[in-house]
């Protein structure tokens, strides 16, 4: 294997980059959830209760993805691997906006709502470049699909890639999550010790924990800004003029 000695930066991106590209968030006020509860659409026990509307939640996601155009969050982050830098996205999000922007390097916890995927064989997966899912929509084995989204209730089966991805970290970039949700948020406890994270988001005061540097901008402002200054310098560091 290569030894590649650019600097690597982790990010970890949450709904809150997304947000800015028009799509609803879980958690706001006036998110997702508050529509639709959780246990109602987001749960095994709700897909065993009422398949039909659940995938009918996840058809409307899925169009509201496809509208959806990347942000300048996520095209800065793009520039900056096609710049040089080694930059992989660990992303809590279903959608594919870092792809669609120029990113490489994705991998997303909690699966892709462009993809459907078997009810009996996780690794059976059909991506969807259009339309949804249906009831009488079966894989190769005759079972229905289901979306290829992680429930509240189920594991997260790329977690242990994660902490493998961030314990190689020379940075590591926190954009747009409340780091809530479990066990994503305790990634950060697998970075080097001598590796700065940083949290972008404009309650980034109250949300990122300690030794944490705070930039308390939304992603589209705070994130291509970190980018500029670290391809003009070409290395990551963390600019104080931008923390507060």
């Amino acid at each position: 294997m290569a030894d590649d000695r650019r600097p690597h930066l982790v990010v970890f991106s949450g709904s809150g980059i997304s947000a800015e590209s028009g799509i609803q968030t879980f958690r706001a006020g006036d998110g997702l959830w508050a529509e639709h509860p959780i246990e109602e659409v987001a749960t095994p026990q709700a897909w065993r209760r009422d398949p039909a509307r659940v995938l009918n939640f996840y058809n409307l996601r899925r169009e509201q993805v496809r509208r959806a155009r990347p942000n300048a969050a996520h095209k800065a982050l793009a520039e900056l691997e096609r710049q040089g830098f080694r930059v992989s996205i660990i992303t809590q999000n279903i959608d594919d906006l870092h792809e669609r922007a120029g990113s490489r390097n994705v991998l997303h916890l909690h699966g892709e709502i462009l993809k459907a995927r078997s009810t009996v064989d996780a690794r059976m997966q059909y991506p969807l470049p259009r339309g949804g899912i249906e009831l009488g929509d079966i894989c190769d084995k005759g079972s229905q699909l289901r979306p290829d989204v992680v429930w509240f209730g189920e594991s997260v089966p790329h977690f242990g890639e994660a902490c493998e991805i961030v314990a190689e970290a020379d940075m590591l970039l926190v954009v747009g999550t409340s780091l809530a949700v479990m066990p994503a948020a305790s990634l950060l406890e697998h970075a080097p010790l001598d590796a700065p994270s940083v949290l972008v988001d404009p309650e980034a005061a109250a949300l990122a924990p300690p030794g944490v540097f705070r930039i308390s901008q939304p992603a589209g402002k705070g994130v291509p800004e970190l980018v500029r200054h670290w391809r003009r310098e070409g290395r990551l560091w963390v600019p104080e003029t931008l923390l507060g």
